[in-house]
Parts: structure tokens; C-alpha cells; sequence
């Protein structure tokens, strides 16, 4: 899960990370108060989950209050990456005298939280990983000790000469990595971590994603959620209960399982066509649930044809095969329906689906070609 800047400013600010002060403002002369209150220069920045947001021209500096006002205006209602500005922050402007990056996330393959340091700050920590892979610092750390002092004075070492930045550096590594355990963070990032001409050390920009499998350890972290920024599909599925991933090809899948949805996508690549999603019903599936997935794909007008492959166990065909009736029923729908069902209850949905204008397969690889075929007519 995304959250907006300002949230994850707040975080920040509760494990004592030096953010500067700002306010969230949802119409532009309501910046001209937020500016006299934190006191000029500041910084009015677009609040939209993605990337880009300077070189789209949502980030401005006002010196006034009334170019503060100026500024809002023109960001807010602003189109960036297909999302609208609805909200803007205006935060403390900090001179800069250098800029560091400082960011966590997940190492895969240790299964251990990695910190990244970068004395390249300030622009994308991926164009640095390509271009200059040697400015930037791994640190795993082990979960059981946490932030080891030597590693620390290693990574602030790695970023200046400086013994009183060094010293500032060493509590914001420690904050940091405290905020991204607390939180179940998948991503915590400071980009830039600044150095003003004064020597002082400041997080004036805060990123973090947060792992949705904890939410239920942090309700209010879920009010964070910002579901106008996420695609609809996927809203759907989670309110439904559903795995839902889109795609970006013709054939719409319906599986049962993560393990059968993957070999699914994979036949069908094999073939030489593209998935349109991962959609997994999970188990002790519903004819509801079924419906709710078909309103899914559906709404995806690249879709072609759709393949359902259930193999029964917990899941039980008959249900399936109703929620598919049901959907024919009650849904405009252009496209064909390839049904494989195997596994509990095969037998009588098979029944149910007979004389319909769904067509079965006999086995995956049937219902992948036909699938294929279907949507190449």
C-alpha cells in the first residue's frame, strides 16, 4: 500500500526523523495562512502516488504568501501520470548545501531488511544503481541485533568526512530503520536527506509503501489508503476478496490457487499469447465471488475471451459453475467462456453448464489453446 507524502511525514516525525514543518491544504488559498504560519520560503508540493511529481511541474518554491496561493492554484486540479491533484502540501523550504539518499527495503534473497545510502541524492536511486553503481551502499541487517553501531558509523563514514554531520546521520539511520520495522514497511525512502548551509541535517522529502499483509496489525495505517490512485479492478478484488493483478494482455483468467494461476499464465505465454490478470478466487469460493471476478475482467475491454480453471478441492465446481450462469445472465458480455472444471462436485457442474454456450475443456492445455483460439477470431 502507497500512502501520500504527508503521511509518511508523519510517520517520520513520530520516530523523530528531522522532517520540517508543513500542512496539507485541499484548496489554494488556504496555502496563503500555511505560509505565513511555517514562515517563507516554502515548498508546495502535489500529493499524487507516483513518481515525477517535479518534473511534471508539481513541486514549486514560493518566497510569499501570495505566490504560495499562486503556486497552489496551478498544482492543484493538475494532471500528473493520469491522476488529479486534490491535495498539496506546503512545507519549511530548506537550503541545500548537500544531498544524500537514504532508503529500506526488503532484500529477497538474504530475507533480511537492506538499507541503500547514496551521496548521489536528490534524483532517482534506480538511474544511480545503473549509472554509478559504486556511489551506493548495502547494509543488511539482521532483524534479531537490528542496526549494529559499526554499521552505522560504516554508512555515515560512506557519505561525508564530516564528524558533525556524521554524528547527526548516525540517529536518522536508526529512526529509519525503526519506522520501516514498525511499520511493516515495504519501502521506507529519504530522497533527498539534506545538509543545509548551517550544517544541519533534514528529511525534507518522505516516501514509504507498507506491506498489505499487516494491516490488520495497523488499523490506522489502513485509513491511509488512498484508493482513487489505485487501479479499479484491483479495489474490487480486495473488497471482494479476491487476488486480483492486471495485465496487460487478451486472455482473462479465472483460477483457483496462486500455484494453478501462475501455471496458467505460463501455458498461456508458452502458446504464445498474454495473460490479461491474475485473478485467484481462493478457496470456499461462492457463486458472488465468481460474479464479482467476471465484473472484474470485464471491465478490461482488451480482454478477448476468458479462461476459468478451477481444480476443485476445497473450492467446488458446482459453486463455480452457478456464479458463471449467474454472470451470463446478468452481465452484457461479447466475449466467450472457456470452462475447465475438475475436482469436487465435477459432475454436476458439468450438468449445470451443459446446453449453455460456455465452452469446455477437458483438461488445461485444452482450455488454454481454445482460449487462445477464441480470441483470435
Amino acid at each position: 500500500m502507497k500512502i501520500h507524502e504527508v503521511d509518511a511525514r508523519g510517520i517520520f516525525s513520530r520516530f523523530s526523523l528531522p522532517v520540517p514543518p508543513s500542512r496539507l491544504i485541499t484548496e489554494a488559498e488556504q496555502a496563503r495562512a500555511a505560509a505565513g504560519e511555517l514562515g517563507c520560503p516554502v515548498v508546495v508540493k502535489a500529493q499524487v502516488l507516483v513518481g515525477g511529481r517535479g518534473k511534471a511541474g508539481g513541486v514549486k518554491l514560493a518566497s510569499t504568501p501570495a505566490e504560495a496561493v499562486e503556486k497552489a492554484r496551478s498544482i492543484l486540479g493538475m494532471d500528473i501520470k493520469g491522476l488529479t491533484v486534490e491535495k498539496v502540501l506546503i512545507a519549511k523550504a530548506v537550503d541545500i548545501a548537500e544531498e544524500f539518499y537514504a532508503g529500506m527495503v526488503i532484500d529477497r534473497i538474504s530475507r533480511k531488511p537492506l538499507m541503500m545510502i547514496s551521496p548521489a541524492g536528490g534524483i532517482d536511486i534506480e538511474e544511480v544503481a545503473r549509472s554509478t553503481p559504486e556511489k551506493i551502499l548495502k547494509v543488511k541487517i539482521d532483524p534479531a541485533t537490528g542496526l549494529l553501531p559499526f554499521q552505522v558509523r560504516r554508512m555515515a563514514s560512506f557519505l561525508t568526512g564530516d564528524k558533525e554531520i556524521a554524528r547527526q546521520l548516525g540517529p536518522v539511520f536508526t529512526a529509519l530503520y525503526q519506522a520501516f520495522m514498525e511499520v511493516d514497511a515495504s519501502l521506507a525512502e529519504i530522497n533527498p536527506l539534506v545538509v543545509d548551509p548551517q550544517g544541519r541535517v533534514w528529511a525534507i522529502d518522505a516516501k514509504i509503501n507498507i506491506d498489505d499483509n499487516s494491516l490488520f496489525r495497523h488499523r490506522d495505517l489502513a485509513g491511509m489508503r488512498d484508493e482513487s490512485a489505485e487501479d479499479p479492478g484491483e479495489v474490487e478484488a480486495r473488497n471482494s476478496d479476491l487476488s486480483f493483478v492486471k495485465l496487460d494482455g487478451n486472455i482473462g483468467c479465472i483460477v483457483n490457487g496462486a500455484g494453478l494461476a501462475m501455471a496458467t499464465m505460463d501455458m498461456i505465454k508458452h502458446y504464445g499469447a498474454e495473460p490479461a490478470n491474475f485473478l485467484d478466487i481462493g478457496g470456499s469460493s461462492n457463486p458472488e465471488k465468481v460474479l464479482a471476478a467476471m465484473k472484474i475482467i470485464l471491465r478490461d475491454k482488451n480482454v478477448k475471451a476468458i479462461l476459468i480453471n478451477i481444480f476443485g478441492g476445497i473450492t467446488r465446481c458446482d459453486d463455480v459453475a452457478k456464479g458463471l450462469i449467474e454472470a451470463r445472465k446478468n452481465l452484457k458480455m461479447d466475449v466467450p467462456l472457456i470452462v475447465r472444471l475438475t475436482g469436487t462436485n465435477e459432475e454436476e457442474a458439468k450438468k449445470i453448464i451443459r446446453g449453455t454456450d460456455l465452452v469446455s475443456a477437458e483438461s488445461m492445455d485444452d482450455g488454454v489453446k481454445k482460449a487462445i483460439e477464441m480470441a483470435g477470431r
